[in-house]
């Protein structure tokens, strides 16, 4: 069997002295590994690196089997652009952390959220724009799998403006003032997220990351028996608003 296609770089792992299990999100086929020979090398790690963009052919004996990747030159080496950029570079292995531990080999769910990954990776050079693109790239990470938040309406009147809060039960969000018994209980809304024109602060991208990761947590990764990756946890400190010197 053999197929082409376009695959976002998550990370790998060497095999023997000088091979590479190449685990990669495919436009087409969803999570994807296949062993790059010679893939750890010197001279070749440098395109394999997470977050760049390659394209490659698969070959196997069977769909279900480890086969391997034939990878010509990366499209997009994202990994030497944002060198100086460690916030960036943060950003990337979050990115490739959450669709690597989300995605089980095979999952065709995460071909819809090749676009939306490529989007916000090329993005990555622009401070002022990136962390509020990367919240709702979160938001869009649970929807794609099956957990997505009900941003639309109040869970309590059904009204669909003045959302300031989400409930970190059920994901619905919920108008402060109807909620004043329990609104300490409940997470922030960030306007951001619901207003595409409103500014997003730092202190809005920590509620937005707060929220986003109280549920990417408890929805997939606990499900699976996972903690939410070092990277994730890591990006988000440094994203918190910092205090008076």
């Amino acid at each position: 069997m053999q197929w082409r296609d376009e695959g976002l770089v998550l990370g790998g792992r060497k095999f023997g002295e000088s091979g590479l299990i190449l685990d990669v999100l495919t436009r087409e086929r969803g999570r994807r590994s296949g062993l790059v020979y010679g893939g750890a090398s010197r001279k070749k790690r440098a395109q394999y690196e997470p977050g760049n963009t390659v394209d490659l052919s698969w070959s196997g004996r069977l769909e279900d089997q480890l086969g391997r990747f034939d990878v010509a030159e990366s499209t997009r080496q994202r990994a030497s652009r944002l060198i100086d950029l460690p916030l960036a570079l943060n950003a990337v292995a979050s990115v490739c952390a959450l669709l690597r531990g989300a995605l089980n080999e095979g999952d065709h769910a995460g071909s819809a959220l090749f676009d939306a990954s490529e989007l916000l990776l090329d993005q990555l050079d622009e401070p002022d724009v990136w962390p509020a693109l990367y919240v709702r790239w979160e938001l869009g990470l649970l929807a794609a799998l099956g957990f997505g938040l009900d941003l639309d309406a109040c869970a309590v009147s059904g009204a669909n403006d003045g959302l300031t809060h989400v409930s970190p039960r059920t994901g619905r969000a919920v108008k402060g003032s109807e909620a004043e018994d329990y609104v300490d209980r409940l997470f922030v809304l960030p306007n951001f997220l619901i207003d595409t024109q409103a500014p997003a602060g730092p202190a809005d991208i920590s509620q937005g990351l707060e929220l986003t990761g109280h549920f990417i947590e408890r929805r997939l990764f606990h499900a699976m028996n996972r903690d939410l990756p070092e990277a994730r946890r890591r990006l988000a400190a440094k994203l918190a608003p910092r205090g008076p010197a």
